[in-house]
């Protein structure tokens, strides 16, 4: 390894560890930064300020606990006047204000318990009723999908912020509530007199004691002093008087410069401050603004009705163009009218801040795709380094236990739960590891559904025997899925190791599972050698097990895509079920929340015989669901959970409502197919294709409703749902998909369940 690789491993090292670093500059190439990073972010602005897209800018981009670039061009003020642009410029944050101020300062009143996410604006605001108004939630602000108008008339304000808020509470909505996205600032000027309402506390002294103070922000707040206002940007003339220091927003200045949408005035380090304090939140801290869950579900992604929305931040919707393209999917950002953007990818660790005044002098300027562009630089570089980071850090359960030299298992007789993905870093089957080993005394092997080969597709498999070691194999899908007190005889420890899919109904958890009571019952410990989760660990979709429902493939009440890896569920199961396994997980290494499987560097291996890619694994908790009807979902194809049909289908039709509900990050197209076997063997079906054409924004729960509410609309009486509940296990979802509801109101219906979920789940989380 060379002494630069060393350096960026080590640096990744400290930075994954660190809880309250401090920022400095160093050489881009000591962080694995392109060597040419400066030059083109250099380059992509004074291409801008030569089109005259706006006078000047600051650009701070950190990546990795380090900044690599700090610089400010061009000027602040062109008008009457030249003034320079300086790093300590002030500048008019305008929309920033929503998700710094107003969410940050909701989320630490959700925290409290003051505030419930799913709770009626009503309950905070009781003036605020009438016009079908009392269920438009807190959450719906957040995410832009109340149905209020983005704006109402600058008239309404001009008498002052308690008349301007009795006319909004007269307001009437534009669409029901959750029913369309519509980007509102009226939302968040109500949700800042919703902070002010329950603290007890203006929003703009609340926001100095809660945040602003404790992270060291100095030069950020409303109506900033005269101080401040010297090195403000100068933005627009209004009443022949140039706004410097004074919001620009009109409404916000009619409310004495501060409201939930617009107002916040601060300067790029400031801003650093705050990213760095967000990415630090991640993890539990006494001084943190957050808690870790509150974080994520601040920062999680959310169908807002077709645009993906955290809560007060951007993901990816209409208003992200100032989003660095080759962002994770756990980016979130914003940006500002006046020419700000701030955006952060955690997975990157990444913070790309953008502060212009492309208003002045003349309200012409544009500057999103300028920021977009620095954002994908930077994305790009940071990017190219950690990837080559992971390649060298990324160890298996099964590596990190090999390093070891095998210590927890030496001196007793081994128990293994394996199959053809039980391999480690390299390849290497676990098992002969474990018997070529000096230190393991392997005695017993089992394997789940598929078989020890992972080549079975069938009902019953029997037992075996190992043609390599000569040690039998005990089927865990045959005569029994537990084992029995007979198969764990001599056996002193009980380990699994095998690669999941990150899906409920997956069967090798419930396998995990089994085999974890088993254990308990008779007394012996139990290992899990943790494996990625290939979806990642940040995305938590579909609906909750019913509270009668369990079965092989409804094992334990999680969501149909939970986010978590085997050894978490393991630590979650083993609570939650009350068995008090005497469990030890050997975690993982080199591996983020973030990162789907081709994040890794490590290979995709089919985890089941129709399991052959990572494309089909991400459509299966959608499509898979659908597979106990009466359609084929591709098995006996060579593309398995890439399409669906039945000779009854129209595939053209079908793809056509399909794609009618404008899923983010998938496109359907009609094709015809003829399975080898399984479901409508030798039959030509119609049907449809699913391309996944964004991994970041793509659902796979939101298309398997898309598909599921089309085939009920289009055929009625041909589609049999009767055994629809057996992977799908929720009622409630099935009668949505019978009353053909969209996938955006199914989603819903369950929402506030996956919130608590993710709550839930938090205690047994190992990885940041």
């Amino acid at each position: 390894m060379s002494l630069r690789s060393c350096i960026v491993v080590m640096l990744f090292l400290v930075w994954s560890l660190r809880a309250n670093a401090d920022l400095y500059a160093v050489p881009p190439e000591i962080t694995g930064m392109a060597n040419d990073i400066t030059t083109k972010i250099d380059q992509a602005i004074d291409n801008a300020l030569s089109e005259n897209k706006m006078p000047g800018c600051v650009v701070v981009v950190a990546c990795g606990g380090k900044v690599i670039y700090k610089k400010a061009h061009g000027n602040r003020r062109v008008e009457p006047s030249v003034e320079p642009m300086t790093i300590d410029t002030v500048f008019d944050m305008a929309s920033l204000t929503k998700p710094i101020v107003t969410a940050t300062s909701i989320l630490q009143l959700v925290e409290s318990g003051q505030v419930d996410l799913n709770a009626p604006v009503a309950n905070y605001l009781p003036e605020f009723r009438g016009h079908d108004k009392e269920t438009i939630t807190i959450k719906q602000l957040l995410i832009h999908t109340s149905g209020l108008t983005p704006d109402n008339a600058l008239s309404d304000y001009e008498n002052g912020w308690p008349d301007a808020y009795g006319k909004i509470c007269n307001l009437k909505l534009l669409s029901v509530p959750g029913d369309r996205f519509r980007y509102s600032d009226v939302g968040f000027i109500l949700l800042g007199e919703v902070v002010a309402r329950v603290s007890g506390k203006p929003l703009d002294l609340y926001a100095a004691e809660q945040i602003f103070k404790p992270l060291g922000m100095s030069e950020s707040g409303f109506n900033p002093n005269a101080s401040l206002a010297r090195r403000a940007v100068t933005t627009t003339k209004v009443n022949g008087e140039w706004l410097k220091g004074t919001v620009h927003d009109p409404r916000a200045r009619y409310c004495d410069g501060v409201a939930g949408h617009a107002g916040l005035f601060s300067t790029a380090d400031d801003l650093l401050l705050f990213a760095q304090a967000m990415l630090d939140a991640r993890t539990p801290g006494p001084n943190h603004l957050f808690k870790p869950q509150t974080l994520t579900a601040l920062t999680n992604s959310y169908n807002a009705a077709g645009s993906l929305r955290g809560l007060g931040w951007d993901k990816q919707s209409g208003y992200s163009s100032n989003r660095g393209k080759s962002m994770s999917s756990s980016a979130y950002g914003h940006g500002g009218f006046t020419g700000t953007a701030l955006w952060i990818d955690p997975q990157l660790e990444l913070a790309v801040i953008f502060l212009s005044n492309r208003v002045h002098p003349n309200e012409k300027g544009s500057v999103n795709a300028l920021a977009g562009r620095i954002g994908t630089i930077a994305a790009d570089a940071c990017l190219k380094a950690q990837k080559t980071s992971a390649l060298m850090q990324t160890k298996l359960g099964v590596d990190v236990l090999a390093d070891r030299q095998f210590d927890l298992l030496k001196g007793k007789k081994v128990g293994l739960i394996a199959n053809h993905t039980s391999r480690n870093k390299s390849g290497k089957p676990t098992h002969l590891l474990f018997d070529e080993s000096p230190e393991v005394d392997l005695v017993a092997l089992f394997s789940p559904e598929h078989g020890f080969a992972g080549s079975l597709d069938q009902s019953h498999i029997g037992d075996m025997v190992d043609p390599e070691t000569g040690i039998a194999i005990k089927s865990l899908y045959g005569e029994t899925r537990k084992p029995t007190p007979k198969q764990l005889e001599g056996i002193d420890i009980l380990v699994f190791d095998i690669q999941d899919i990150g899906c409920r109904f997956y069967t090798y958890i419930s396998t995990m599972g089994l085999a974890m009571e088993a254990a308990a019952e008779q007394g012996i410990p139990f290992m899990v050698l943790d494996r990625p989760n290939p979806l990642g660990g940040d995305t938590i979709e579909g609906p909750l097990l019913d509270r009668k429902t369990k079965s092989f493939v409804a094992f334990h009440s999680i969501p149909v895509r939970h986010g978590m890896t085997i050894g978490e569920l393991a630590k979650m199961m083993n609570q939650e079920r009350g068995w008090k396994t005497d469990l030890t997980v050997v975690p993982l290494t080199g591996w983020g929340r973030g990162q789907l499987l081709f994040d890794t560097g490590l290979p995709w291996r089919n985890t089941s015989p129709n399991m052959r890619n990572l494309t089909q694994a991400m459509i299966y908790p959608g499509v898979g669901l659908l597979e106990t009807t009466n359609v084929s979902v591709g098995r006996g194809t060579d593309t398995p959970f890439e399409v669906l049909g039945a000779p009854w289908i129209d595939g053209p039709k079908l793809a056509t409502l399909i794609n009618s509900h404008n899923l983010p990050g998938v496109k359907v197209i009609g094709v015809e197919f003829t399975p080898a076997s399984s479901k409508y063997a030798e039959q030509q079906c119609g049907g449809v294709n699913f391309i996944i054409t964004n991994w970041e924004a793509f659902r796979p729960l939101d298309l398997g409703w898309a598909t599921a509410s089309s085939l009920h609309a289009l055929y009625p009486k041909t589609w049999e749902t009767e055994r629809l509940h057996v992977l799908l296990s929720n009622d409630a979802v099935k009668t949505s998909i019978l009353q053909t509801k969209s996938p955006q109101e199914i989603s819903a219906s369950y929402e506030k369940n996956v919130d608590e979920f993710a709550k839930r789940r938090e205690p047994f989380l190992i990885y940041p």
